[in-house]
């Protein structure tokens, strides 16, 4: 199945416990004594005194319960979409903790189909130790089912989770079941909507996230992106999202917003916002980046369907903010894209030049902020789908994507 380019939750009412267990009944004296009715009497306005001392505690209590619910809302990073979120306590980086990689495409298909994206993901398959988890959308590399077939052979617990919708594909049939065979479990999402993500995670340390599904096309074909992360932080937020999919089938909608690191601060001073679709409201968290653009805007948009992220960039257009961008050719056509909305308003907007798929879906801010994931700009990713997208300010992993929006702009059409 393609990706087709498209036009919170309730919880359960919780039961309370009326009241509490009665105290134990005690023998009574049907004809109590003048001294025991005398006592009782004594009792009584001191009962009363108490009883109305409780009751008055009872706001203090409501306001004490609602400061620890906001508390604990705040710090799991479940009001980051109304700009609140913690600080948290800076991680440490050096070395080589990030790598950017790029697809390049062969457009003639001339070239051997050796060396990508794969061939680097199933060298670190080959090192891992305890555990490799994939979700991906589209599946047919037969480098990673070989890569992992051998690491689950010698120990390694490999779990996989993907759109079931693509079955329909004979390469992905076919080796999905050699998978199966060989003992691999995987969780399949059986919705309408799409379990969209695209992300690799070895030994709950190394994290590759990005545009890229597992397939020959995307690998060799299609221009993609993804950054490999050596951080056990961010590995955690999406092993807890892996698993929701994995161990609970909670795809999309029923997805709970549990990101342990919802925003990492890094020593170097990298800052990586982490957000799931739709618990997250990814959509939000672009737009509030989008509003807060000072001087340039790029992006490189595989579906772009969304009316609110169009209407931001026609207002910092109009602000005077320097806004440009590359559609994918057959969705820039589609009747509910922006491309024509922004073409119109003057923008500089122009469709891909890539005969096959430009598969990006990008956002450069300043030079310094990279929005990059699983997640097109539509209403789909927004609401239904299974998305991942991350939010870096990083002056240096920002050029590096400014570089190939430059590479995609000058192969596009005008």
């Amino acid at each position: 199945m393609a990706e087709s380019p498209s036009a919170p939750g309730t919880t359960d009412p919780v039961n309370t416990p009326v009241g509490a267990p009665r105290p134990a009944e005690t023998a009574v004296d049907p004809l109590p004594s003048r001294a025991a009715n005398a006592a009782n009497a004594a009792v009584k306005p001191a009962q009363s005194k108490a009883a109305t001392a409780y009751k008055w505690t009872w706001p203090a209590l409501a306001l004490l319960l609602l400061t620890a619910i906001g508390l604990w809302m705040y710090q799991a990073g479940h009001l980051k979409a109304i700009g609140l979120s913690p600080a948290g306590r800076v991680v440490s980086v050096s070395g080589a903790w990030y790598e950017v990689h790029f697809t390049s495409p062969d457009w003639t298909n001339a070239a051997p189909h050796t060396g990508g994206l794969d061939s680097l993901v199933a060298a670190d398959i080959a090192q891992a130790k305890r555990r490799v988890d994939i979700a991906t959308f589209e599946y047919d590399l037969p480098s990673i089912t070989a890569a992992l077939i051998a690491a689950h052979n010698r120990g390694v617990q490999v779990r996989l989770v993907m759109d079931a919708g693509n079955l329909v594909d004979e390469e992905m049939d076919r080796l999905t079941d050699e998978l199966l065979l060989a003992g691999i479990p995987f969780s399949w999402d059986i919705r309408m909507p799409f379990m969209h993500d695209k992300f690799v995670i070895i030994d709950e340390t190394i994290v590759w996230v990005g545009s890229w599904n597992l397939t020959d096309n995307d690998t060799y074909r299609n221009n993609n992106n993804m950054i490999r992360f050596v951080l056990p932080q961010l590995a955690a937020n999406y092993t807890a999202e892996f698993e929701e999919m994995f161990l609970d089938s909670a795809f999309g909608p029923r997805s709970p917003a549990n990101t342990r690191y919802p925003e990492l601060q890094l020593s170097d001073g990298t800052t990586i916002k982490t957000y799931y679709s739709p618990e997250d409201n990814p959509r939000a968290g672009i737009i509030a980046q989008l509003r807060a653009a000072e001087s340039e805007i790029l992006f490189l948009a595989f579906s772009f369907t969304d009316d609110d992220i169009a209407r931001v960039l026609l207002e910092q257009a109009r602000a005077g903010v320097t806004v440009r961008g590359v559609f994918e050719t057959r969705s820039g056509d589609s009747e509910h894209s922006e491309y024509s909305v922004l073409q119109a308003a003057g923008l500089d907007v122009r469709l891909d030049g890539n005969p096959r798929t430009m598969h990006h879906k990008v956002f450069v801010i300043d030079g310094r902020v990279t929005i990059m994931g699983s997640y097109n700009f539509s209403a789909n990713a927004a609401q239904d789908n299974d998305e991942n997208l991350l939010i870096i300010t990083n002056p240096d992993i920002a050029q590096s994507y400014a570089a190939e929006f430059e590479r995609v702009h000058a192969a596009a059409e005008e």
